[in-house]
């Protein structure tokens, strides 16, 4: 007999991976899997080919990652993904290139992250804005380029200042590459600079900082190394009871998959749709 479906499809989510290290896209997966997205969402992952960079640790990395993360999604039938994530926390220009193909429902992690941080931070205290938020990130580069990534989410324009109600307290960065969190550099390191930087952030503002967003895709799974600084900067009630440590992956996921079901409900769209967009 005749059957009718009576629910929409399974949603299908596309975390990409802008670099070309298989490694640091199987270290996103264990987060992904943490996150309760809900029946019938599907997530997969993409590792862009070479010549992406293996890492991207500056703009010429950035610009290098563009082409190769951006033809191969559009060769490989862009149109089956309901959303894309894109997992380099950077103010990526294929998030620019998926709006300018119409491609749909698409963000970064760095750009939910922010979203994450500036909603777990908007409340006040006693009538004046309280607790603060910042990044701690790899390498020197990023301080500048996420502090007016921020500026720029906030504003609209990464030249303007930021009033004491934006709430942000600044980047701090560990001297690392984003591959060192999965080869070459001893854990030991890594969890001894991720520390330092954490302290730094905690410390260097006279008005509390209570939630830090991780600035790299490859610190996904390394929240306690955070919260194990802030335990010794502080103590554990404010470490595992006050801090938000926010993962830009799983802040990402939930945001996208809202994005898609926002996007469902529209109305189809009209003919006469891109008269809109002359």
């Amino acid at each position: 007999m005749p059957v009718e479906a009576v629910r929409p499809r399974p949603v299908r989510i596309l975390v990409l991976n802008p670099n070309s290290s298989k490694s640091m896209t199987e270290g996103l997966i264990p987060v992904i899997n943490s996150v309760d997205l809900g029946p019938g969402v599907e997530v997969h992952t993409f590792t862009a080919p070479a010549p992406a960079p293996a890492s991207i640790n500056n703009a010429e990395d950035i610009a290098a990652s563009l082409a190769p993360a951006l033809n191969q999604v559009v060769d490989d039938d862009c149109y089956q993904w309901d959303g894309i994530l894109v997992a380099c926390f950077s103010v990526h220009p294929l998030l620019q290139a998926f709006a300018d193909r119409a491609l749909g429902p698409a963000t970064g992690i760095f750009e939910a992250g922010v979203r994450a941080a500036t909603m777990l931070t908007s409340h006040q205290r006693n009538g004046r804005w309280g607790d603060r938020w910042g990044i701690v990130t790899t390498g020197k580069f990023w301080e500048e380029h996420l502090r007016r990534g921020v500026v720029c989410e906030l504003t609209g324009d990464p030249d303007t200042p930021l009033g004491p109600k934006s709430r942000f307290a600044g980047v701090e960065s560990t001297g690392l590459n984003a591959s060192d969190f999965h080869h070459g550099v001893d854990p030991a390191v890594v969890t001894e600079k991720i520390k330092d930087a954490t302290k730094r952030l905690l410390t260097r503002s006279t008005t509390r900082v209570t939630c830090i967003v991780m600035g790299c895709a490859g610190m996904a799974g390394l929240e306690d190394t955070i919260r194990s600084a802030a335990s010794e900067v502080y103590d554990d009630r404010f470490a595992y009871g006050i801090l938000h440590v926010v993962d830009g992956v799983r802040a990402g996921l939930v945001q996208i998959n809202q994005m898609i079901k926002d996007e469902r409900l529209r109305p189809k769209r009209l003919k006469d749709y891109d008269y809109w967009l002359n």
